[in-house]
């Protein structure tokens, strides 16, 4: 089971680059292949195609969300909470494959735009904006509270070239997304 398990993360992992460097219309089920060191019908023993494992990817991430949104039910609505969001959001952005994924979906948007994957991951993130915006709230708060968790994916976009280590341009996002949150 757990060698299942890691080949199946491993095509994950060759798919995304591959995904993320070519386009994913570019890329062919041989090719990954190719680059796992395998014939096509042993990775069609764990997807059948690349619709699959982007799939698979996505709801990883879909998954990742419904646990954050599960928590936040269970929570009041404070300020407190919407800090504690936006904090737990953060973390599991740096989770994982979420770098690679979100990557992919910004190189993808128009061969993605209609998988049904991204609506189900679309949905999921407009779940997580109803715990730090409220319907009453002024339009300017209910933006600069949505703008707060863009912002914690901004900061791969506007450090991609500089020589920022990971963790000072993590920690440079969320210090701006909690300064965003307002009541």
């Amino acid at each position: 089971m757990r060698e299942n398990a890691d080949t199946r993360t491993r095509i994950q992992e060759i798919a995304l680059k591959l995904f993320v460097e070519q386009g994913y219309e570019a890329t062919s089920l041989r090719e990954i292949a190719e680059a796992l060191g395998v014939t096509k019908a042993a990775l069609y023993y764990h997807f059948k195609s690349k619709d699959e494992i982007v799939t698979s990817l996505v709801e990883d991430r879909v998954r990742s969300i419904e646990e954050l949104i599960t928590w936040a039910r269970a929570q009041p609505r404070t300020d407190e909470t919407r800090r504690e969001l936006v904090r737990r959001y953060s973390e599991d952005l740096h989770r994982g494959q979420h770098r690679e994924v979100m990557r992919f979906f910004e190189r993808n948007q128009t061969a993605l735009k209609h998988h049904p994957v991204m609506e189900s991951n679309r949905d999921r993130m407009f779940e997580v904006l109803d715990f730090i915006v409220d319907p009453d709230d002024p339009p300017t708060v209910r933006l600069r509270n949505s703008m707060a968790m863009f912002a914690l994916h901004a900061a791969w976009f506007a450090f991609k070239d500089d020589k920022i280590s990971e963790e000072e341009s993590r920690a440079a996002a969320l210090e701006v997304a909690l300064e965003l949150l307002q009541r």
